[in-house]
């Protein structure tokens, strides 16, 4: 996490963009208790960026893109297989890709207001880690059982589409190494794409076809809501296998009722495994 943060801050000084990063101090101020459960495992300082870009005038409604930043990711106490964990270093895949758009913005300058956000911390195991069971508050006041400490990336982008309301938002994106079951469902050519506003959803659609970085839009049926059910908060932070990138997705959206919003799952287009080992 601090690494990333100081490439945003690099990234900052480089192409005149304003870069902020909270640490846990600030992120326990501002209350977001889902974030800080994910990174209380880990030796390693969470970071909270705030990256902007100013082009137009002040009173033009920002683009808001939240990427995940799991630095790397373990599962936690719900610990992974040890075949391929390596490649887990690839789970901050959407706040890279966050800060890669910045860069291009910043070097294009468009007329628009763009502000990125990127909770940043590791996911580990160890005597401090949050465990299956345990009830956590969000920055929205919503609480959450944690029932598997892997479905970690939520938790952390959760807080940050709640922070993402003080900018009064045209639209907000977040961007997550999110679901192994949007792979099974899309494969790694085309990203998984949720959103509850169609004008958005078509934009996404239509700008994934022209970079050749296409998308493919999913469901966000109400029915799916069903399977969030909590005996002891208001949600649990897993649904039934059955659906799981759907269901993480309508997990986000119960932070995302102030602003259009869009959700990438990009689990199987991030990154490729094997000899050719790297990010996309």
């Amino acid at each position: 996490p601090e690494y990333l943060a100081a490439q945003a801050k690099r990234l900052g000084k480089d192409f005149g963009l304003s870069v902020q990063v909270l640490g846990r101090k600030e992120v326990e101020k501002l209350g977001m208790g889902c974030f800080l459960a994910v990174a209380q495992g880990s030796k390693q300082p969470l970071k909270f960026i705030v990256a902007k870009y100013h082009g137009a005038a002040k009173s033009v409604a920002p683009l808001v893109l939240v990427g995940k930043g799991i630095t790397f990711d373990t599962g936690g106490i719900s610990i992974k297989p040890a075949a391929e964990m390596d490649e887990m270093k690839f789970d901050m895949g959407g706040a890279a890709s966050v800060l890669g758009t910045l860069r291009a913005v910043a070097q294009l300058k468009p007329k628009i207001n763009l502000v990125g956000l990127i909770p940043a911390c590791e996911n580990m195991p160890g005597g401090a880690a949050v465990k299956p069971g345990d009830v956590v508050t969000s920055m929205s006041g919503q609480t959450v059982e944690i029932l598997n400490t892997d479905a970690e990336g939520r938790l952390i982008l959760c807080d940050a589409l709640t922070y993402a309301e003080r900018f009064k938002p045209a639209a907000v994106v977040d961007i997550a190494t999110l679901t192994g079951a949007c792979v099974v469902a899309l494969g790694h050519h085309r990203s998984g794409m949720f959103s509850s506003d169609d004008v958005l959803a078509a934009e996404l659609d239509r700008a994934g076809q022209a970079a050749l970085d296409p998308c493919w839009r999913m469901p966000l049926d109400e029915e799916y809501d069903e399977g969030l059910k909590s005996n002891f908060a208001d949600m649990g932070n897993v649904g039934p296998r059955a659906g799981g990138a759907i269901t993480a997705a309508m997990f986000l959206k119960r932070f995302t009722a102030k602003y259009p919003w869009a959700h990438l799952d990009i689990a199987g287009s991030a990154w490729k495994s094997g000899a050719a080992k790297g990010a996309t």
